[in-house]
């Protein structure tokens, strides 16, 4: 086992990783290394590729506020584009040489002696650092459903962020598990070639329209010669976005027009009666995720596809079979079943002061963190995306940001105190979680639907209730008063 020494590791070369080693970089702090499981970066923008993988966030905003891109081709950038936008911002800033590929995070344990983390990698390389960043993302970990005689299906089988490119769908009979964001995105490619499409929907997702578009190059060289315009374009859509937070952050009466506009989207693009009943949720818009899209309805509409809500039974070697007992023969089965949001941060081992483990601290009151950034008793330990900090209204990138900024911040507080280690104080976490979960309390995502941003007892552990402008505010300044610092006795 090989040992190596950096002042900070970061885990993950997504949009939360590379933009945490840009913000270190740019404050002067360049001895650290970037763990990636993988042999190539990117995250969630690396692994899905399913046929029309898109971001539901415009472009413009779907990127770092100090790295603008005036390439985007659409106003809903594709996967490829993303991708190699992150790629871009690797090679900007020089960020190579800091990563390192085929590094699983299994284990960071917290050394009381020395004020370090010894992080342990599943190819067995162990990492001493000062501190810690999680920037694993949300949407990593895919989950798979629960069905019996799966193992027993003789067909092929994979789910939609492992999409298998090797097995050609045309003229294949197909069922879908699912119809969450990913599932909205590929089964109106799927069907074009395949012989029939089956889509088992468990519970119906609102869904509007995409206002979708190409930017053609005109526009796309006025945004390189001009970058104001584009950052009044990229402000434009901040502001509307987070207006729809109206009904999230206030009162659920505010959703009452995107309940209106979501029932005419159906109304205008399926005609069935009977259809239309079944993709109508019952529950309040707001609860589950928002979905965007112009052509899921006329995929579920089309003579090749059937819409099944009548929930999976069982799964037999060659098709699937339903509550009613209805077999319907298939050959490949796909899950777009999401992910396991909640569990990916205690994937790995994570051990804090006195042996104390990440999963088993929140094993009673749910995940939790101040700022969902800092855990008390687990010092230098950063996460980002953390407890409370999900968003669904707007991009997560802005939220990112600024929590890569209080990292930063509490660093800074380190060195400018000369000590080794900052650790959230109690009280501080405690207040900050009572506070986010009062204003959840009765609040849209606590309604009545299941939906991811819920733990699995359904707490309200995922989703930060307020606008995100609020979340800047209670960010923008490092309160040190809320922190523990010590350093090692020599």
């Amino acid at each position: 086992m090989s040992e190596v020494t950096h002042r900070v590791v970061i885990v993950g070369t997504g949009f939360a990783g590379v933009g945490a080693a840009i913000r270190l970089k740019r404050a002067g702090i360049t001895d650290f290394v970037i763990l990636e499981k993988d042999d190539d970066l990117g995250g969630t923008w690396r692994d899905n590729t399913y046929p029309g993988c898109a971001c539901d966030v415009p472009s413009y905003l779907y990127s770092y506020s100090f790295e603008q891109n005036p390439d985007w081709t659409r106003m809903f950038a594709r996967q490829d584009e993303i991708w190699a936008y992150i790629r871009g911002c690797i090679d900007k800033y020089d960020l190579g040489s800091h990563i390192r590929y085929g590094q699983q995070l299994t284990s960071a344990a917290w050394d009381d002696d020395n004020a370090t983390w010894e992080v342990l990698t599943a190819q067995g390389t162990s990492y001493t650092a000062r501190a810690v960043i999680a920037g694993f993302g949300p949407l990593h970990s895919p989950r798979y459903p629960d069905v019996e005689g799966l193992d027993t299906f003789e067909g092929t089988t994979f789910h939609s962020a492992e999409w298998n490119h090797d097995h050609d769908l045309a003229g294949k009979r197909i069922a879908v598990i699912g119809t969450g964001a990913s599932a909205v995105q590929f089964i109106p490619q799927i069907r074009e070639t395949a012989a029939h499409v089956d889509v088992y929907q468990r519970t119906p997702s609102w869904i509007v329209g995409k206002p979708d578009r190409p930017i053609g190059a005109f526009e796309r060289a006025l945004y390189r010669r001009v970058p104001f315009a584009q950052r009044v374009v990229r402000n434009t859509i901040y502001w509307a976005l987070e207006m729809r937070a109206l009904g999230f952050a206030l009162h659920p009466r505010f959703m009452k027009p995107l309940d209106l506009q979501a029932r005419r989207h159906i109304a205008k693009q399926i005609a069935d009666p009977e259809l239309r009943e079944k993709v109508t949720p019952s529950y309040e818009i707001g609860c589950k995720r928002l979905l965007i899209s112009n052509d899921f309805y006329p995929a579920l509409a089309a003579d090749d596809v059937e819409l099944v809500t009548d929930g999976i039974a069982r799964v037999t070697p060659d098709g699937v079979v339903d509550s009613n007992g209805v077999e319907r023969k298939v050959d490949t089965i796909i899950y777009g079943t999401g992910f396991d949001v909640v569990g990916n941060l205690t994937r790995a081992k994570i051990v804090g002061r006195g042996g104390a483990e990440l999963a088993e601290t929140w094993e009673e009151d749910g995940a939790s963190a101040h700022l969902g950034i800092s855990v008390s008793g687990f010092p230098n330990f950063f996460l980002i995306i953390g407890p409370n900090t999900g968003l669904g209204h707007t991009s997560m990138i802005f939220m990112i940001e600024r929590q890569v900024e209080y990292i930063v911040k509490t660093l800074q507080a380190l060195d400018e105190r000369g000590d080794d280690f900052a650790d959230v104080r109690p009280e501080a976490e405690r207040a900050f979680t009572t506070k986010v979960r009062a204003k959840l309390s009765g609040s849209v995502w606590e309604s009545g639907c299941s939906s991811w941003y819920l733990d699995d007892k359904g707490r309200p552990v995922t989703v930060w209730p307020y606008f995100t402008f609020k979340y800047w505010a209670d960010t923008r300044r490092f309160r040190t008063a809320e922190y523990e610092f010590g350093r090692v006795r020599s």
